[in-house]
Formats: C-alpha cells, sequence, structure tokens
C-alpha cells in the first residue's frame, strides 16, 4: 500500500516531525507525502542479512556506522526519507544528528517492495543522485538481483548488477548469503 497525498504545498521536515506515532513508513519526496506499510517478512529478511554483513564489514571494523529503517534522512528541507540500509563512513561522521541523518549517505540500500518498486526506482533513484549520494543500491529480493549506481559527474552510473558478490571502495559482500 503507497498513499500520495498533495496538499497544494510543499511538505517539510517540520510538517514531517508533526506526524503522529502510527507504525506506517512516512516520507517526503520533493515536498509531496508519501507512505507506506511495513514490508514483508521476506523483505525484512534479506535487510537483516544485509545489515548483518555490513555491520561486520563497517561497524565492526571502525570504518562508519550502518543504519537499518527506520531512519530518517533529510536530504532537504523537502526531502525526508527512509531507506531500508544506510552507510555513513567516518569522515562523514558530521552528517550524523541526534533525531537523523542530516545529508546525503556514503552508501543508500533500497530493497524493493510491491509498493515501493516504482519510488525506489526512479523518484528516490533521481533524489538520491541530486542529493549527491555517492553510491545507491537496488535490492530485488524477488530476482536475487542488487544493481549498484555510483555517482560520477552528477549523474548515476549502473556499475554492477550483481548475484553472488557486490564491491565497494571499501567492503565486498557476498549475496549468496542474503537470499
Amino acid at each position: 500500500m503507497t498513499v500520495h497525498s498533495q496538499s497544494g504545498r510543499k511538505w517539510t521536515y517540520e510538517d514531517y516531525a508533526a506526524i503522529p506515532p502510527d507504525l506506517l513508513r512516512h516520507e517526503i519526496i520533493d515536498g509531496e507525502h508519501f507512505v507506506n506499510s511495513a514490508p514483508s517478512l521476506y523483505h525484512q529478511e534479506v535487510s537483516v542479512r544485509l545489515a548483518a554483513q555490513l555491520f561486520r564489514a563497517i561497524a565492526e571494523s571502525g570504518l562508519g556506522m550502518v543504519y537499518c529503517a527506520p531512519i530518517d534522512v533529510q536530504l532537504s528541507e523537502h526531502d525526508v526519507v527512509q531507506p531500508d540500509l544506510v552507510v555513513v563512513l567516518e569522515g562523514n561522521r558530521d552528517i550524523l544528528i541526534p533525531s537523523r541523518v542530516m545529508g546525503p549517505p556514503d552508501l543508500v540500500i533500497e530493497i524493493l517492495s510491491p509498493s515501493t518498486r516504482t519510488n525506489d526506482r526512479t523518484r528516490k533513484k533521481d533524489l538520491y543522485c541530486e542529493a549527491g549520494v555517492p553510491e545507491y543500491w537496488i535490492v530485488d529480493s524477488e530476482t536475487h538481483t542488487v544493481q549498484q549506481y555510483r555517482h560520477r559527474a552528477g549523474v548515476y552510473e549502473l556499475v554492477a548488477t550483481a548475484n553472488d558478490e557486490i564491491t565497494t571502495p571499501y567492503v565486498t559482500l557476498d549475496l549468496t548469503r542474503i537470499w
């Protein structure tokens, strides 16, 4: 279920922060409010397995932090999203404030769900690129593939579509362990 509401004006972080807790995933993209229900159990299994590998490779080695949804990532006054997984490397720690990530993380990962598939592949991909997120992964748990995009010269370049292993400048993950 995705609900998209337009109020005739652009939503801000303050509007977002005023939403009462309701166990749904709220996001603001270009000032528009989107609401999604909780993801499937398999989606969550994939997320946990991926997070575990990332945590071992990044957090435990002191390279940075790994965060799982729900986590607020504010990319502009009118853009607040909740990616499935977020990596912030040590050199970028200044974007971490107590309530949210305030700026582009080093890696954003979205795991496709039927209700988020279109937004993850279009709106959010464009948003992450415009905000300067260096790397973006789209994880398709149905096809067991990860599309890996890197930010180069202001655009995202697809550098890999992987189902067994994925490599970044700071980590290599065994994707066969997440499916």
